[in-house]
């Protein structure tokens, strides 16, 4: 079958646009997706110059023909890039191109063709990307870790430069401050980011299960065990295991664990074969593991094989500057969960949660925030949708042995006149008063008044 007098419909059917131009950049033919591409119909771009489109990939000369008037003429093919082009109506238009020479029976060259990808629907996915990162605030950090205050800066550097090696790293910080977080991140800017990452929490387990967890087992090695099972170092194979609770393993596991970094191979349980494995090793932990090798609890050896590289995640309480932008990200986020319309945080709310110490970092944070969303009703959440233990940590705590200067009675009836007085506006009873609207609201509180039903 000779199909050769079927290339031109061949052409026109494909969804990427065709060009094709003389040496000195006339376009010669085209097919009906580089109208669509263009917005200019055939006969409009037939005859013209290829510069109508005011490509930003063109390397053109201008100075003759062939080599003299585009550098492809020269190279005889380019390379696969992204560039705009102008459409008709003078917009910009995302496309993939390359191009090549096309020569005649004698090897001259006579012109080149150009193939034009669209891909307007491919940016205006990252553009939409870009601005959901913005909306949830997932670019004011580092790989979902958020904190620009110092302290965090530093700690992205370094997640930074040992995300390039292989060594072991030593996670530590106190609960919640997101140790998990930095080992993704450091896997996720790996060579190793395309492997699996495998977490494995070695306080949740009890020495047999754990050493079956990490290692495996084969068939019979102990009750129940019914078939093979490979452990978690080889389901991390080419990637990177994470050993969190480090500080919890038992010394029997840790003698194993100290091959596996020495010799890079490890036994199944119930068997003596050994086989090498291909694991990056990062372990975290909120123990102190030097008292615990003075106690004799954790082996000094493994502790130098598991340390070359040691991390500190900061606590929240050495960071607070960030209080403010991870509140932000939280609310977002629990906005798109509840559906509630939260807009933030009133000032007296936000100096309570900035002034507590939170021993339970982030994490007490975030669940602070999603306490605060089933109380608040929608708006601003106030320092009365916190926990208590939290508003009563603000620093004005003298504030209930401020008297109500200039009235008579009882503070409870002063209170209430007050309040009918600002027709139940807090912060403008606050200000009379002298005292912060947290303060108020714990005197509120502690006289019982319902607001606005005993006002």
């Amino acid at each position: 079958m000779d199909i050769s007098k079927h290339w031109k419909r061949i052409v026109d059917t494909l969804l990427d646009g065709i060009l094709v131009v003389d040496t000195g950049g006339t376009i010669l033919s085209t097919n009906p997706s580089a109208e669509r591409l263009t917005g200019y119909s055939k006969e409009e771009l037939e005859g013209n110059s290829c510069r109508i489109l005011n490509c930003t990939g063109c390397k053109i000369i201008g100075k003759g023909k062939g080599k003299d008037y585009c550098k492809l003429f020269s190279v005889g093919r380019s390379k696969i890039k992204k560039c705009m082009i102008t459409n008709k109506d003078n917009h910009s238009v995302h496309i993939l191109k390359s191009a090549r020479v096309l020569e005649n029976k004698e090897g001259e060259v006579i012109g080149a063709v150009e193939i034009l990808t669209d891909m307007t629907a491919v940016v205006r996915k990252q553009q939409e990307i870009e601005a959901l990162k913005k909306i949830y605030h997932l670019d004011e950090g580092f790989s979902g870790i958020l904190g620009k205050t110092p302290a965090m800066e530093r700690l992205f550097q370094l997640i930074q430069d040992v995300s390039q090696s292989d060594v072991p790293v030593l996670i530590q910080g106190e609960s919640g401050t997101g140790k998990e977080l930095v080992a993704m991140a450091i896997h996720k800017n790996s060579p190793r980011k395309d492997g699996p990452f495998i977490k494995v929490n070695c306080a949740a387990l009890n020495e047999s299960l754990l050493e079956s967890e990490l290692f495996g087992h084969v068939k019979g090695s102990f009750t129940g065990a019914d078939r093979d099972r490979i452990g978690r170092f080889e389901a991390a194979s080419g990637g990177t295991i994470f050993l969190d609770e480090i500080g919890d393993i038992p010394l029997s596991t840790q003698v194993k664990l100290l091959r596996v970094l020495e010799e890079k191979e490890i036994e199944r349980v119930g068997d003596h074969r050994p086989f090498p494995v291909d694991v990056r090793i990062v372990s975290a932990t909120n123990r102190d593991l030097e008292t615990l090798i003075q106690k004799g609890e954790f082996r000094k050896d493994l502790f130098f094989r598991i340390s070359v590289f040691p991390l500190h995640c900061p606590s929240l309480a050495r960071r607070k500057d960030d209080i403010p932008l991870i509140i932000k990200n939280f609310i977002q986020q629990n906005c798109t969960t509840s559906q509630k319309d939260i807009s933030g945080l009133s000032s007296e709310a936000m100096e309570c949660l900035v002034n507590y110490d939170w021993p339970g970092n982030v994490r007490e944070l975030r669940n602070t925030i999603e306490y605060a969303f089933v109380l608040c009703p929608g708006g601003r959440i106030e320092a009365g949708h916190i926990p208590q233990k939290i508003a009563e940590n603000h620093p004005d705590d003298g504030g209930e042995s401020i008297s109500l200067a200039g009235m008579n009675g009882t503070e409870r009836e002063d209170l209430l006149r007050l309040l009918r007085k600002t027709r139940g506006n807090q912060s403008q009873a606050a200000r009379i008063m002298g005292i912060s609207r947290v303060t108020l609201w714990k005197r509120i509180k502690k006289h019982k008044i319902r607001i606005p039903e005993d006002i």
